[in-house]
């Protein structure tokens, strides 16, 4: 019996793939103006446990507010009433709730600036450098800053001061344009609690950074001492400006070395982009290699910051995620087709379940980080899916696409049958001209 296959192949050219999914999410996007349209949703709404997080973010945002001397008051309750009015608008209500984990840390973080220095706890000087010695042998950061070059100064400053700032953004588009559809909410959660947490660490456990020991010895440290570009400075030297220094002497939390919120945004990042496509896993891991070395030969980072905020990374990472994304499979093959690298299952020697759905992970349209298809087995029809690019423009709801039902009817099935039928040496479902043999 003649097999039918449909096959629907995307552009696998990077611009075109980018270009076409951008189409389709702003094809998804609530684009109404309207008030009551929001309210209608709100009303409808039924309330959790979970709500409560809101009540907390909005206690925490009149307190911030409150304490807040720049801009003064009134002119401050226009942050209030311009976030309340984005959030009561569709078109951009969809972008600010979920955004709001980013939005508290960045309240926070400016805005603890502001509190009384009577009421800060006291600056520990000794306690990081005490720590890194006795944890590591050695004082691993002084060490990576006694060699200094304007090579190493640019490689350092490239991660620390250009990407760190820029690459949440990029991830941020790349996981709503690419990546099943709640990673987005993901994303702004695990990323805006992770920094939320770090800040607050670093308001009730204030440490000097390692170019105050440099600076000034062990001497104790006061919330008047402004803080330091450290290796950033030679960074202003090398281009005759002066934006490092400037920033870093006004900084909300000067003494914010614990944890490293550098390592922990590098660290959270690479995990999603490796989680999400692992193609690209050893290059974002390269990265965070380069940035984790980057934040101590600079001087704003012991080693044990670094541990500190790449731990705190993988904990909100793992705390966040929901229980759809978990289990996303992936089966790595090269352009051509052909298997490039083995599967968990056969590295650990796991049993594949897809095996017993008509599905074959091991074929050359399989689902990958680069080229994805889906095939399904079978007399009656074989249909097979394939698409190009980083991610499908049009990714399915569900986390696991290829959990689906047997497309073979569940008869009894003879030894003889299944002997006959094997592939590789596991068993396949018999063809569906079997059973009708069987019942004749």
């Amino acid at each position: 019996m003649s097999r039918n296959r449909t096959k629907f192949v995307g552009n696998s050219r990077p611009f075109a793939s980018i270009y076409n999914a951008l189409l389709i999410q702003v094809s998804r996007l609530d684009l109404s103006l309207s008030p009551s349209v929001t309210i209608a949703k709100l009303k409808a709404h039924e309330f959790t446990k979970g709500d409560i997080v809101y009540l907390f973010h909005a206690a925490a945002a009149v307190f911030w507010l409150y304490i807040m001397e720049k801009p003064a008051y009134p002119i401050k309750l226009v942050i209030p009433m311009l976030f309340t009015i984005g959030l009561l608008v569709p078109l951009t209500g969809q972008f600010l709730l979920p955004a709001i984990p980013v939005l508290a840390w960045v309240l926070t973080y400016y805005s603890s600036r502001f509190l009384p220095a009577s009421s800060r706890p006291p600056i520990s000087v000794t306690v990081l450098p005490t720590l890194e010695t006795v944890l590591y042998g050695a004082n691993i950061s002084d060490i990576l800053t006694r060699f200094t070059h304007p090579v190493l100064d640019v490689v350092a400053w490239l991660p620390y001061g250009i990407l760190h700032f820029s690459l949440p953004v990029v991830v941020s588009i790349i996981l709503w344009l690419f990546a099943p559809r709640p990673a987005l909410q993901y994303w702004a959660s695990a990323f805006g609690y992770l920094n939320l947490a770090g800040v607050v660490c670093q308001i009730l456990f204030p440490c000097a950074p390692p170019w105050y020991e440099l600076i000034y010895g062990l001497t104790p440290a006061n919330y008047g001492m402004p803080g330091s570009a450290a290796g950033l400075a030679r960074i202003d030297a090398l281009f005759g400006g002066t934006g490092y220094q400037t920033t870093f002497s006004g900084a909300p939390v000067p003494f914010g070395a614990f944890p490293s919120l550098h390592s922990a945004c590098a660290t959270i990042e690479a995990l999603f982009i490796s989680h999400f496509f692992p193609s690209y896993t050893r290059y974002v891991w390269a990265y965070v290699a380069v940035l984790y070395w980057a934040t101590m030969y600079l001087a704003h980072h012991y080693l044990i910051d670094v541990v500190a905020g790449a731990s705190l990374a993988v904990l909100f990472f793992h705390l966040f995620m929901p229980e759809s994304l978990r289990n996303l499979e992936y089966h790595p093959v090269s352009s051509n087709g052909a298997a490039r690298g083995r599967t968990k299952y056969e590295i650990y020697d796991l049993e594949d379940r897809r095996r017993n759905r008509g599905i074959r992970p091991e074929s050359p349209d399989s689902l990958s980080s680069g080229r994805r298809s889906l095939t399904l087995d079978g007399d009656s029809q074989d249909i097979t899916v394939s698409y190009g690019g980083i991610m499908s423009p049009n990714p399915p709801d569900s986390a696991a696409p290829l959990i689906l039902p047997s497309p073979l009817p569940r008869e009894p099935v003879s030894y003889e049958q299944m002997i006959e039928s094997k592939v590789d040496g596991v068993p396949s479902p018999p063809k569906a001209s079997s059973f009708h043999q069987a019942k004749g």
